[in-house]
């Protein structure tokens, strides 16, 4: 069967990027080194066949090609960050003009291609020298981010009207406090929780500064990875619940609702892991709450009761109350061993309509990493159908959700360009456009022609079998 899906009229279409993933010219322009820039030199071989983000993809010197081949690949609108290690290379002090420089000719170079620019301003990329006083940590950081968002507000709030203040908070706090997949590689769920709060309060608190300024909108982009149990069994159920705290409503409650999800403090405090904090800065964050919402959803989590007792010498770690479960038949993207849920975009879109006041929300995210992309290439021109069809599913549950009242306003897809990703470099591409890494040649994919049809038309026509006639 055939279905045309329409989308709502002025709907954002685009894609998001990060600044330390794309600009390159990492230490270039009065740029100070980042958490990023400095990880790599110190250990080059924990990034995959030793690439670094000195290079990237070249958005610092050659954005003006590439945002017009924004418009060419159907984007109305575009995330890129701003990098904070750029715009101060000591993280506080004199704004370096150079960064000012850059950042006002890609917003000017975006509006005049008719791409409206919804600027980040943080994506995981600490300045070093805030790292090197604690980071998040530490509250002293967190005035110095609320002076570089604000620095940014006045700059150049006079052309971009929608902000986000983070880009996947929870990442950093998972990756740099608990997991060790970012730096600083501790392993210390007291400062993670103490990073989480501050964070929440650096955002609620950039908020405040903005709403001061200008009358436009800010919110914040949380990845959010609906916690689907196992069974109906009440040990499940529960596992999934309180992993459903954790891994979303840790952050998604304080920023759209202004207080944390109940049963997190009591966990918290079970494990000598609170936070330190004030009843005036509880109160900054419930009088601060998001204008809209940013999405990225890649993948589900499902989980499980414990098998097993936790180790009770071990460091304390959500899964001490569940686990995560592998289902039988689940679709898969093994190049990430990430599972293919397109329906849980439907249960995103539901969850915000019913318990999160319908507030207006984006796909600030969707996307799918494929290694050797080469192998469907016929010349320079990659025939990645399997991208395509990963769009067209997501939206089709998207388009769902929407028609039954959820209030999306967008979708952006990761990401425009074949990017450098973290640890990950260049093994996994998600673009758009083709980047040749020897040449700096762009090429736009199959998919970067459907994404431009897809704009144009507002929407597509989905074949196959239709999931919820």
């Amino acid at each position: 069967m055939t279905k045309q899906i329409e989308f709502p009229k002025g709907f954002y279409w685009g894609s998001a990027a990060s600044a330390t993933q794309t600009e390159g010219a990492a230490h270039e322009g009065g740029k100070g080194e980042n958490i990023w820039d400095y990880w790599y030199k110190t250990q080059p071989k924990r990034f995959y066949e030793k690439v670094g983000p000195e290079k990237a993809s070249g958005f610092y010197y050659n954005f003006r090609a590439d945002i017009k081949l924004l418009r060419q690949t159907g984007h109305n609108s575009f995330r890129p960050s701003i990098s904070w290690s750029r715009m101060f290379p000591n993280g506080f002090g004199e704004v370096n003009p150079e960064a000012v420089r850059f950042y006002n000719e890609v917003i000017d170079a975006l509006i005049e291609e008719g791409v409206e620019p919804i600027m980040n301003l943080y994506h995981f990329d600490m300045p070093l020298a805030m790292q090197e006083i604690g980071g998040f940590e530490n509250k002293e950081v967190v005035e110095h981010y609320v002076a570089y968002a604000t620095t940014c507000f006045r700059l150049f709030g006079d052309r971009v009207k929608r902000w986000f203040t983070f880009n996947e908070p929870i990442v950093p706090v998972e990756g740099g406090y608990l997991y060790d997949f970012h730096y600083p590689n501790k392993v210390d769920p007291k400062a993670a929780a103490q990073v989480a709060f501050n964070t929440l309060l650096a955002s609620a608190k950039a908020i405040e500064s903005y709403h001061k300024i200008s009358d436009g909108k800010i919110g914040i982009v949380l990845n959010l990875t609906p916690s689907y149990p196992r069974s109906d069994n009440p040990a499940d159920v529960e596992a999934a619940r309180i992993a459903e705290i954790f891994c979303n409503k840790s952050f998604l409650d304080p920023a759209v609702l202004g207080k944390f999800p109940e049963g997190l403090k009591e966990i918290l405090a079970k494990h000598d892991c609170l936070p330190v904090y004030s009843k005036e800065e509880l109160a900054i964050m419930e009088q601060n709450t998001v204008d809209f919402l940013g999405v990225n959803y890649y993948q589900p989590r499902r989980v499980c009761a414990r098998e097993t007792l936790p180790n009770p010498d071990a460091p304390f770690m959500p899964e001490y109350y569940f686990q995560n479960y592998e289902m039988p038949g689940r679709r898969m993207n093994i190049y990430k061993n990430w599972e293919i849920y397109e329906q849980a975009l439907y249960d995103i879109a539901i969850n915000i309509r019913d318990n999160y006041g319908n507030i207006e929300w984006m796909v600030s995210e969707n996307g799918m990493g494929v290694k050797d992309e080469r192998r469907f290439a016929k010349g320079d021109y990659i025939e990645d159908d399997y991208r395509i069809e990963f769009f067209e599913d997501h939206l089709y549950w998207l388009n769902k959700g929407i028609l039954e009242g959820s209030n999306c306003i967008g979708y952006h897809v990761w990401t425009f360009i074949d990017n450098w990703s973290w640890m990950n470099a260049y093994c996994n591409r998600y673009g758009l456009v083709s980047l040749n890494l020897t040449t700096g040649n762009r090429t736009i994919k199959k998919s970067g022609e459907w994404f431009k049809a897809l704009h144009d038309n507002n929407g597509f026509s989905y074949e196959g079998v239709l999931p919820y006639e």
